[in-house]
């Protein structure tokens, strides 16, 4: 550009700046000329005898058409619609997600930050629905849901297969935010893109529902209330958390930090499931909960005793962050158990100080390790799932630490070396810290450093350790792989990556994978306070970077502990194929685990496949748990359908890599099933370059029963019998033409007419089959193919 040009481009960006804010002051002046000036709306529950009632009518319309893209921290101007609090807090022009930010940014966590109304207003949220004259003529025309509504309905879909490209769909596209002053020069600039955006409009008849319920002043009508089960074991629960010894309430903290983002619920057959939190309270039991809230859970309270409370959360369930906890009475006795009747001393309760507090293996030694890791494995899919739906886990730099599909194992709390590596791990808390621990703020290559030689020093302690006890663990053979004891389903998982979101399920899902992580206590402790407990949402880009190199460690030492189990000869080839073309920092990291010899012992094998005979005697092994929920075996069609849709377990290459990362297909009558594509890579040890990486050839599908996945990226609606031709088109996709042509047979776009009804039957069968773990899916990712 010509030097001279520059001066004369920032002077017209803002002479358009001040014409712009001078359209939103004539707006406003206009609005509060005819409507009054605005007065922040807080929540008032109205008499249960409203024509519409939000809880029975409009909310589950929003859930099933509004909700779908705005929920949870990536809501499009973090207007999330999961809770009438949230339509009242209204949107913000402020990303949560930010993967430039040198500074962290103000929380704006939706119940906890505020309470209140204006509150929000004061930290820049603007109002969505009409606080200014409330009659219908002002409560729909200064009301910019209302608004966003009816533009939808004056400028439907354009014509056409796909939308045009001024429809932006990516993860980190530019958001319009307008405010209702702002809402006419948005309206003018972009008329196509009415609520819902990018989707077909809702119908006359729930577009008259909601306008109707706007026009009437949003009226909100409270939750209904708990049921007499429901009351009695939210106080026995409230008291359990809360006694007042000091081994009590150090394990009340240990529980509270690794089930804060729970959706906890009890049993009580014939009553709605109602979710609750548990909290940080500074109000005992028996009185109102005042909630602390800080940005991470072991920050200091600020008060000297804390209390621990189930917050009942009035919020929609959506699937991305929906982490479901059963309590039961056995449940109360395993905790009371490990955490109560078990022999250890506190004298003093642990402090808050960051560095200690970000170090769960300083913070809870007293608590034996075995304790601590039978709580975790207790429910280790909800542990995992954590980081799966946690915050942390939104876009594929967060992502790429992980293969598309892999096998996870635990390594079994009944250790032959149980006492022995108690004592291990009480050493070992410096070489264990995390970089939670540092403020969130530049770069420091000093404490990078810090944390990359404290696991270079734990890989030798625990090559020290194997060394030391090597009879034993030979000895303990696949018993070191806990079986659940039996009965537990959490022993085996599958993970699946879907590029820019990820899935956890219980059972050995698809066909044997490339790698498999097997998770002692150590690294599963880590992996929640590094990406749950530890990890600021509102963070640096630097934290951010840090919290994903420090994930590498913990996935190569999850891997490294696995191909311990092959043979000798064969464990560095295996590793060289999960790690072609890795750089050196990572190929000397990954060549100390045998330089130290900090790998478990082998298993004995005796044919030329020794990775697949390994997997087979753990599937074995794992029989009697395994959940098998996913298999297409489990599915209501017939064999033969099954035989025909296995075709695609051997699928790779083109094909695959077209496919999008989930596929739901819904068949009449039958079901859902999800198609998930696997994308291969030379490795997944660094953040940048991973389309240089890629590996189209050995790309995979898996199909499964049931749905995997919150993000759909299509629908396909086939019946059984149309099943043999839908593997055939699969199997024979060549170019993004061949995947048109499958998607005008049996898919359903963002265009189609079709779109909302199957999306309805889709929840409805989702809802169904999974009552519990079932939550609304989200749309931001659907293709526009």
């Amino acid at each position: 550009m010509n030097h001279r040009a520059r001066p004369l481009r920032w002077l017209l960006i803002a002479v358009s700046l001040m014409l712009a804010t001078g359209c939103a002051l004539l707006a406003a002046k206009e609005l509060d000329t005819q409507y009054g000036t605005p007065s922040a709306k807080e929540f008032t529950p109205a008499a249960n005898s409203v024509p519409v009632s939000y809880e029975k009518d409009i909310r589950p319309l929003m859930e099933n058409r509004c909700l779908v893209c705005h929920g949870c921290y990536d809501a499009p101007c973090q207007l999330k619609l999961d809770s009438y609090e949230g339509i009242l807090r209204g949107g913000s022009k402020e990303r949560v997600y930010h993967s430039a930010r040198l500074t962290p940014a103000a929380t704006s966590r939706l119940f906890e930050d505020a309470q209140t109304t204006a509150q929000w207003r004061e930290r820049g949220f603007h109002a969505v629905i009409n606080e200014r004259r409330d009659d219908s003529d002002a409560n729909l025309q200064a009301g910019l849901l209302a608004r966003v509504l009816d533009l939808k309905q004056q400028n439907p879909m354009p014509d056409g297969k796909t939308l045009p490209n001024s429809f932006d769909f990516s993860l980190g596209r530019a958001e319009q935010c307008p405010r209702i002053e702002e809402f006419q020069t948005f309206a003018d600039k972009f008329p196509q893109w009415g609520m819902p955006y990018g989707l077909p409009a809702l119908s006359d008849k729930e577009h008259g529902k909601l306008v109707g319920w706007l026009a009437a002043g949003a009226p909100a009508t409270g939750l209904a209330p708990l049921s007499d089960t429901q009351s009695k074991e939210l106080t026995y629960w409230e008291t359990l958390f809360n006694g007042d010894s000091l081994k009590h309430q150090l394990a009340a903290r240990y529980v509270y930090e690794h089930l804060y983002l729970a959706h906890i619920y009890f049993e009580d057959k014939g009553t709605d499931t109602v979710f609750f939190k548990v909290v940080r309270s500074r109000t005992p039991p028996g009185q109102p909960i005042d909630m602390i809230s800080t940005r991470r859970p072991y920050d200091d309270p600020g008060v000297s005793r804390v209390y621990y409370r189930l917050w009942r959360d009035p919020a929609s369930i959506v699937a991305k962050t929906h982490m479901p906890y059963l309590l039961t009475a056995a449940r109360r006795d395993l905790w009371r158990k490990w955490f109560i009747d078990t022999e250890y001393t506190v004298d003093s309760l642990p402090g808050y100080d960051a560095r200690s507090a970000s170090n769960p293996f300083a913070t809870f030694q007293r608590i034996p390790y075995r304790s601590r890791y039978s709580f975790l494995l207790d429910e280790a899919q909800f542990t995992i799932m954590n980081f799966i739906k946690g915050p942390v886990c939104r876009g594929n730099v967060a992502l790429d630490v992980i293969q598309d599909r892999f096998w996870v194992f635990f390594t079994s709390p009944e250790s032959a070396v149980g006492p022995e590596f108690s004592e291990f791990l009480a050493s070992q808390g410096e070489n264990l810290k995390l970089p939670a621990g540092v403020e969130s703020g530049l770069w420091s290559v000093t404490h990078w450093l810090s944390y990359a030689g404290a696991q270079r020093r734990y890989v030798q302690a625990k090559g020290d350790f194997i060394r030391a006890n090597a009879e034993a663990l030979q000895a303990a053979g696949l018993n070191t792989f806990w079986n659940g004891e039996g009965r537990n389903r959490n022993a085996a998982l599958t993970v699946f990556r879907h590029y820019d979101s990820a899935t956890v399920v219980q059972g050995l899902v698809g066909t044997q994978p490339q790698t498999a992580w097997l998770i002692d206590y150590p690294i599963l402790e880590r992996i929640h306070y590094l990406l749950v407990a530890g990890f600021d949402v509102y963070g640096t880009a630097s934290h951010q970077a840090m919290t994903r190199m420090y994930m590498d460690f913990l996935r190569m030492e999850s891997e490294m502990n696995f191909v311990g189990f092959l043979p000798i000869d064969t464990r560095k080839a295996e590793i060289d194929q999960w790690y072609r073309g890795a750089e050196n920092d990572v190929r000397d990291y990954l060549n100390a685990y045998f330089e130290r010899q900090a790998l478990l012992p082998p298993f004995k094998t005796t044919t030329d496949d020794p990775k697949g005979e390994l997997f087979t005697a753990l599937r074995k092994r794992m029989t009697p748990i395994l959940n098998r929920s996913n298999d297409l075996s489990s599915s209501r069609l017939s064999a033969r359908s099954i035989a025909a849709l296995k075709e695609l377990d051997s699928l790779r290459g083109v094909a695959a890599s077209i496919v999008p990362q989930v596929t739901l297909i819904h068949v009449k009558d039958r079901g859902l099933l999800t198609l998930t594509s696997n994308s291969a890579y030379t490795n997944i040890a660094s953040m940048f370059g991973e389309a240089d990486r890629r590996l189209v050839a050995e790309d995979s599908v898996t199909l499964a029963n049931g749905v995997i996945g919150a993000y759909p990226n299509v629908f396909l609606d086939v019946s059984e019998s149309d099943l043999p031709e839908l593997v055939s088109r699969i199997q024979k996709l060549r170019s993004e033409a061949d995947y048109s042509e499958l998607l005008d047979r049996f898919g359903v776009r963002r265009t189609d007419p079709r779109f909302w009804p199957l999306s309805d039957q889709v929840l409805s069968s989702y809802r169904r089959t999974e009552p519990l773990t079932a939550g609304v899916l989200d749309y931001s990712r659907y293709d526009n193919r």
